[in-house]
């Protein structure tokens, strides 16, 4: 059974990926760093979502060395492969600040668990998925998936932090899709717009006005799951010809018009 490997995946877009990529064929490690009763939920779901599904969660910080030395470890113990890597875990700034008051520590806070974290957590499953295509030749066809935001383009000056984060980890997505080609690793990344979640709770009011006003093509908020959905597209291989490629799950937001 093919193996899912999916960070921050106690609640929101994570929880909605590790139960999309369960209910298409995938056994999920469901990573998370300390709400264990969420996780515990996640865990519930991926499994009801389809008969025989195994899901496992693993408490780990992306941002910290060991912390993903013990994350991989733990699926290689429990699952002996790994499919489909999802760098899905991220933070917000704590406090939304303007570029001019905005502080060190949450800078660095921010670019530890969402650059930094995928970056190095990529380099080393890619190493060990270029191990078991080695062994199992094109019968092995694993991806590498991260999810970024329409923030990687669109600026926010009180979250620069947030959007430089999420720039970096778009271009992490193609020096890896370029690196990893010649082995047969897909990588993408997923784009979300404003998607309803606890991170845009604080924010809805903001946001409810903005769709009304036509932000974005289709008037609505996106959701956890229309996410999930494009995650489990790639993770099936629907796009053997492709990587590097950005998949907007936006609503159009990123369509430019007059």
């Amino acid at each position: 059974m093919p193996v899912a490997l999916v960070t921050g995946a106690s609640r929101g877009i994570g929880r909605a990926i590790a139960v999309e990529l369960s209910r298409v064929g995938f056994d999920v490690a469901i990573n998370y760093v300390s709400n264990q009763d969420a996780a515990e939920e996640t865990c519930t779901q991926a499994a009801a979502a389809r008969s025989g599904a195994r899901a496992e969660i693993i408490s780990a910080d992306v941002g910290e060395t060991a912390d993903r030395d013990r994350l991989l470890a733990f699926v290689r113990d429990q699952f002996g492969r790994l499919d489909v890597l999802v760098n899905n875990a991220g933070v917000a700034p704590a406090e939304r600040a303007d570029l001019l008051d905005a502080s060190e520590e949450s800078f660095d806070r921010v670019m530890r668990i969402n650059l930094k974290g995928p970056y190095f957590l990529t380099q080393a499953a890619a190493r060990w998925m270029i191990e078991q295509r080695q062994k199992h030749g094109d019968a092995y066809r694993p991806a590498i998936v991260n999810v970024s935001s329409v923030s990687a383009f669109a600026a926010s000056v009180n979250r620069g932090d947030y959007c430089i984060s999420k720039a970096g980890l778009a271009m992490s997505t193609q020096l890896y899709a370029l690196r990893l080609a010649d082995h047969g690793i897909g990588v993408y990344e997923i784009r979300p717009g404003i998607i309803a979640t606890d991170m845009t709770a604080a924010v809805k009011a903001k946001y409810d006005a903005l769709f009304a006003e036509g932000i974005t093509p289709i008037k609505r908020w996106g959701t956890p799951e229309d996410v999930a959905r494009a995650v489990g597209a790639v993770a099936l291989g629907t796009l053997p010809y492709s990587t590097g490629e950005v998949i907007n799950v936006d609503g159009g937001f990123h369509l430019r018009r007059l």
